[in-house]
Order: C-alpha cells, then structure tokens, then sequence
C-alpha cells in the first residue's frame, strides 16, 4: 500500500469530494431511477411522486459538490475559507449586505429582462422544480442555495482569488471571472449573457474591495428565490412568463 501522511478523515474527504463530481451521482440517479419502471411487470403505485422529489434533492446534494471541492482545496492548502474570502465571523452583516445587493440587483434585472424581451434577444428561464407538489416551493430555495453557493464560490471566491495569486491584475480576474457568469448564462440569450456579464463585473469588484464573498452568496440566493416565486405567482400575466 503506497504510504500518505495526510490524515484519515482527510483522505475519506477527498474520495467523497471526487465521487460526488463523478459516478457516485450516476449510482444514486440509477438507484433511484430503478424504482420509476417496472421490474418483471410489478409496477408500485404511486413510486414517481417519491422519485421524483428523491431526484430534485439527490441534484441539489450531488451539485453542490463543486463548491465542497473549494472548501475542501483551501482548507488542504492551509489557507481555509477566510483565505478565499469566505470568512463566517459576521453573518448578520453579510446577510444584510447581501439584502441591499439582490434589492439593487433585482431592479436592474427587472429593466434588463423587459428590455430584452421587448428587443426579442432573450428567453426568459426560472428553473423553478416541478410545480403543484408540496415540496415545489422547498426544492426551489434549496436549487437557490445549490446555484448561489457553487457560482459564487467558484466563480468568484476562488477564481478572482487564484487569479490574482497567479499575478493577474484585479481589473483581469474580475473580468474572467464575470465573461464565465455571461458565458454560462447564455442558454438564455443575448439579454442573459450581458445581464449576467454585469452582474459578475459587480460581484467581482466587490469581492476586490471587500474580500467577503458571502454577501454574494446571500444576494444571489435572494435573487434566485426572488424570480423563482415571482414566476410561480405572475407566470400568464407578464410578457415571456408562461
């Protein structure tokens, strides 16, 4: 057996960081996928509706693993969250700067959206879970959560943060690190990638000044909520929502 001088619990991290970004996600998906058909011509009532949110929670545990590979990295390297600018010692004040962003954010969002709409350069996507079950409304925050916690930490915390160790200027790192946030959002359209351009290069600037990333983290999962709720109660009445 090759030696190692990292800890146990360290090691038993690291196998269920790299599992959870690659095929433990396939073998729990196939194991709950073996209870939607029938096998050998049994089929059991009522089984999709349990499968179904088994699913919605499996995504959200499996896709945050991105950011728990970060947390996992900084902390090896000695470095910790504080080093990424993920720091716990305020979360009232994070919290509430976080509020005042997503408000600020929300309503240049809004003006964004019914611009681009009217321009017809834009789809307009919520990726709210399935609607009419009880759990449609809890599975929307935690996918904000899953969505505010991986972007933020990864396209922020840590890029801008890697960036700038590897010498390249705030101005650079700020403006990788927003062109991936518009590049990712372009399934949307042309509205969602300059939409989102933006709201990187003010996330990142931030970051640079502040060097809290938690205040965008809090922004981002309001924002998500925000829309994902808007569009379950306005969706028929606005133009795009359907």
């Amino acid at each position: 057996m090759p030696p190692t001088t990292l800890p146990g619990r360290t090691l038993a991290e690291e196998v269920l960081v790299v599992l959870s970004l690659s095929l433990l996600a396939s073998a729990v998906d196939a194991v709950i996928s073996l209870f939607e058909a029938p096998i050998a011509g049994v089929v059991v009532a009522s089984v999709s509706q349990s499968t179904m949110l088994a699913k919605q929670l499996a995504g959200v545990v499996f896709g945050t693993a991105p950011a728990w590979l970060v947390w996992y990295l900084v902390r090896r390297s000695g470095e910790g969250g504080a080093g990424i600018g993920l720091a716990l010692d305020r979360p009232r004040r994070d919290l509430a700067a976080g509020a005042v962003l997503a408000a600020v954010v929300g309503l240049a969002g809004i003006g964004v959206y019914l611009g681009a709409v009217a321009l017809g350069v834009n789809r307009f996507v919520v990726p709210v879970p399935p609607t009419g079950r009880w759990w449609t409304v809890p599975v929307l925050v935690l996918r904000a959560l899953e969505a505010g916690l991986v972007e933020e930490t990864v396209a922020v915390a840590y890029l801008v943060t890697r960036l700038q160790q590897l010498r390249a200027t705030p101005a650079a790192a700020v403006g990788a690190s927003a062109l991936l946030r518009g590049a990712y959002h372009l399934y949307q359209g042309f509205g969602g990638f300059f939409g989102n351009l933006a709201m990187g290069a003010l996330f990142g600037a931030l970051f640079v000044r502040t060097r809290r990333a938690w205040p965008l983290v809090a922004a981002h999962v309001l924002l998500d909520v925000g829309a994902g709720l808007g569009y379950l109660a306005l969706r028929g009445r606005l133009p795009g929502l359907v």
